[in-house]
């Protein structure tokens, strides 16, 4: 019976909120609008948080899924990558994995099949498309036998559901199908299922072969290959890195190291130790703490909301204290008047909650069309009904922010049904006070959010300052060829026909330079790196020289790029024809031995590879380039020139993949790249060219998180600057219609119009100076959290406080002075005949 006493209660109380909001459209309309920012904003931010970080990814038990990797102190690295001996140490000896696989990705070309064309593909062992719990739609996946280098021709190859779907037409009778790969027979097994992403692979791969490893012929060496594997059921990552702790010795003991200076105490310097992760993690990489934060600043703009028509509730109240007298003479108590307040508010926000994920709807829209393409998981974000209930939750937790206030003074009001004049005027003053502490919460909040936006603008513009280390962006066109070992097995006529396609690259209209190289700036770190000996310089036993980062590069790179020889000279065809063994250095590699660029110029260094060593002398120091990321440092590098001789039987420097680079006014648009597609088939018909960019889609890349991040920001805080502005314009507004009469005695003492001016304007600058002040000293701490984000700025940066806080100032003066110039015009006479 109390229930339904309850339920009936509730009922009659969302009737009359129904009709009492029906009556003040105006009102209900500017709260449902005010919350509706808030809510929507925070909808939209946890469906990216809930897509990227809290989704599990789309492969059963996926969080038994770890990612194998490790640290080498003793060599600087945080991050190395795994040997195919450690694969094997680990799948043999481990136990606590359940599967256990490499991989790396690549491109490669295919025919056979229509024209030729290169894809992005992925090569795997067998057990990694295991560890990923995946089943075919058509076929079969890989088996060990497909990866053994002792399996016969052809070698085998699974398609993903969209190149299927895209090349072949769906054709259920592809498997069994041959194409070449790279000029190699290879046979069509399986087709993945729809859906099926690898990782967050960019580009995803459209074809998946089997990374064939000789196990016999293997030494500690090639440490290039990503690990993942698959926990056994309860293991945990703590007893995962335990148990490669424990095997570690026991690969070192058990393979071979190559000949040359490393030897196996060099080897155990490196202290290389286990770093394992959950798969998760390594998919998401570094973007958690951004968008946790951001996910905080945005909540921060649903408070200053709440504030904002709280005090629009308590103002609305004032008016209704004629209505809420006469109920109480007809019998309501403080509790149900407080009842039927917080019945309005929950009928509020939810019609705010309701509009809000209309416009979080459109705003996840817009921001998966405008995110950078290296935010993770995208395709995972979307409004599911686990955002829905979010929105309703934050929905029904706001009502309480905002409609606890006045209902809490209704629920505790004076209980006469005419109440003195007295009481009503002390009752007054603290509905005041309570307004203006409000006003003063939204003022604070609003500048912790513009100091966030103003430290990543400082430090937006800091890496816009930041010299990469190549010229102009815009105007350098990229291009990738692959030339396989099918086609031209010697390494000499590979290098020829790469010169003479670059020859023809420079010889369409409007190209003034042209080169190639193995990786490109930003790219993805593909320089490869390797311990760089430098002649005349002894090591300690069991030490090993710094790694460098090294990447092959032609004649002209540099001046296609736009990369400034400091020292020296550029390296030319004669150095290649000779063959002079050559090499240029960055200007941070020549400073950290010699001291200086120009020192640097006539001493040798060479890799520690086994047979004849082979000294390279140095020609040239060019400036020191970005090859990471701008906001991150530019690594010590060495170029080697690609060089047609071999030594010991083996390819010295030449590369069969490279990146094109050519400078022209016309870089971006399609006649360019037509031409080069042109110059290409002219030398090689059957050389597809691809992934066609310019330097500065890799440039803005680079910036793309930052500037998200900035954007977001940026918006939070006119967010919340337009809310707590809108909070400070109210309250003025309000006192200037309560003091009508005051002001009109005032005017009739000789008070002049300006001097009513600046009293209310310094009114708005008290609030704006209270909240100002307990904003500081929540942004100097809270700011230390995005530390992290910042780059050439500190969280306590001068220049970003002192800017906001004229903003706010500024702001505040125009917020004011509406209210301000009302008060001054008002007729005295009026006035002192107001109630």
């Amino acid at each position: 019976m109390n229930t339904i006493g309850s339920v009936e209660a509730f009922g009659r109380d969302l009737r009359y909120a129904l009709r009492a909001l029906g009556r003040h459209r105006s009102f209900t309309l500017a709260v449902v609008m005010t919350l509706a920012v808030g809510l929507g904003a925070n909808t939209a931010i946890f469906a990216v948080v809930d897509g990227v970080l809290i989704k599990p990814l789309p492969y059963p038990d996926a969080e038994q899924l770890v990612s194998l990797a490790h640290d080498a102190p003793g060599i600087k690295i945080d991050d190395l990558p795994m040997s195919p001996t450690q694969y094997f140490t680990y799948r043999d000896e481990g136990r606590v994995f359940q599967y256990l696989g490499l991989y790396a990705d690549r491109g490669t070309t295919i025919t056979g099949s229509g024209e030729p064309e290169q894809v992005a593909a992925v090569i795997a062992t067998h057990d990694v498309l295991q560890a990923l719990g995946v089943r075919p739609v058509l076929g079969r996946l890989f088996t060990e036998e497909d990866a053994t280098t002792a399996a016969p021709a052809p070698q085998t190859m699974v398609l993903t559901y969209g190149y299927w779907q895209r090349r072949f037409g769906g054709d259920r009778s592809i498997v069994g199908r041959r194409l070449a790969v790279d000029s190699r027979p290879a046979e069509i097994v399986g087709v993945l299922p729809e859906g099926f992403r690898f990782l967050d692979m960019k580009p995803q791969p459209e074809i998946l072969l089997p990374m064939r490893v000789n196990r016999a012929g293997l030494q500690i060496d090639n440490f290039g290959l990503r690990g993942l594997a698959r926990l056994k059921p309860g293991a945990t990552i703590a007893e995962a890195n335990a148990d490669v702790a424990r095997m570690l010795p026991l690969w070192l003991n058990a393979w071979p190291i190559p000949s040359g200076p490393m030897d196996r105490a060099a080897m155990e310097n490196w202290r290389i130790a286990p770093r394992l992760k959950p798969l998760k993690d390594d998919v998401v990489g570094g973007l958690g703490d951004m968008l946790w934060f951001l996910t905080g600043t945005i909540g921060i703009v649903l408070l200053i909301a709440c504030a904002n028509v709280a005090n629009l509730m308590l103002v609305r109240s004032e008016g209704r204290r004629q209505e809420f007298a006469v109920r109480r003479a007809l019998g309501s108590g403080g509790r149900q008047i407080a009842r039927s307040v917080l019945t309005e508010s929950v009928v509020i926000a939810l019609a705010g909650g309701a509009l809000g994920v209309g416009l979080a709807y459109l705003g996840v829209t817009v921001l998966i069309a405008t995110a950078p393409a290296t935010l993770p998981r995208l395709d995972e974000i979307s409004l599911d009904p686990r955002v829905v209930v979010f929105a309703i939750v934050i929905s029904l937790a706001s009502s309480l922010l905002f409609g606890l206030i006045p209902a809490f003074k209704h629920a505790r009001g004076h209980q006469s049904p005419m109440p003195n004049v007295v009481r009503e005027g002390s009752a007054s003053r603290e509905r005041q006070r309570t307004r203006n502490t409000l006003v003063v919460v939204q003022v604070a909040l609003a500048l912790v959010l513009l100091v966030s936006a103003g430290l990543m603008f400082r430090t937006f513009q800091a890496m816009r300052n930041v010299e990469p280390g190549f010229d102009d962006p815009a105007t350098v066109q990229t291009a990738r060829i692959w030339i396989p070992a099918q086609q031209v097995r010697e390494l000499d006529r590979t290098t020829r026909m790469q010169h003479e396609i670059v020859e023809k690259i420079a010889a369409i209209p409007g190209v003034t330079a042209a080169g190639f190289a193995s990786a490109l700036p930003m790219e993805a770190n593909l320089t490869s790196l390797s311990a760089i000996l430098v002649e005349g310089r002894g090591y300690a036993a069991g030490t090993t020289p710094p790694n460098r980062r090294f990447k092959t590069v032609s004649p002209g790179y540099f001046g296609a790029i736009g990369t400034r020889v400091i020292a020296g000279r550029d390296i030319t065809w004669n150095d290649i024809d000779a063959p002079t063994r050559v090499a240029i250095i960055s200007e941070n590699f020549a400073r950290e031995v010699w001291r200086s660029p120009e020192a640097a110029l006539g001493h040798r260094i060479r890799e520690p590879v086994p047979g004849t060593p082979v000294w390279r002398e140095i020609v040239g120091v060019v400036q020191d380039v970005h090859e990471d990321a701008l906001h991150q440092t530019a690594p010590s590098m060495v170029y080697f020139p690609v060089f047609m001789e071999s030594f010991g039987g083996a390819p010295s420097y030449g590369t069969r993949a490279i990146n094109l680079v050519i400078r022209s006014d016309q870089a971006g648009t399609q006649s360019l790249v037509s031409a080069i597609r042109n110059a290409v088939t002219s030398v090689n018909p059957a050389l597809p060219v691809f992934l066609v960019r310019t330097m500065k889609d890799f440039y803005d890349e680079s910036l793309a998180r930052t500037s998200f991040a900035l954007v977001m920001l940026a918006i939070a805080g006119a967010m919340a600057l337009g809310l707590g502005l809108i909070g400070i314009y109210g309250v003025l507004s309000y006192v200037v219609s309560q003091r009508t009469k005051d002001i009109g005695i005032r005017l009739a003492l000789g008070a002049t119009p300006r001097e009513l001016e600046m009293r209310v304007v310094l009114q708005g600058f008290v609030l704006a100076s209270i909240g100002l002040t307990a904003g500081l000293a929540a942004a100097v701490a809270l700011t230390r959290l995005m530390s992290s984000l910042l780059f050439g700025v500190t969280a306590l940066d001068p220049p970003t406080y002192a800017g906001v806080l004229a903003v706010v100032l500024i702001a505040t003066a125009l917020a004011s002075y509406l209210p301000a110039r009302r008060a001054a015009r008002l007729d005295p006479v009026s006035a002192l005949r107001s109630d």
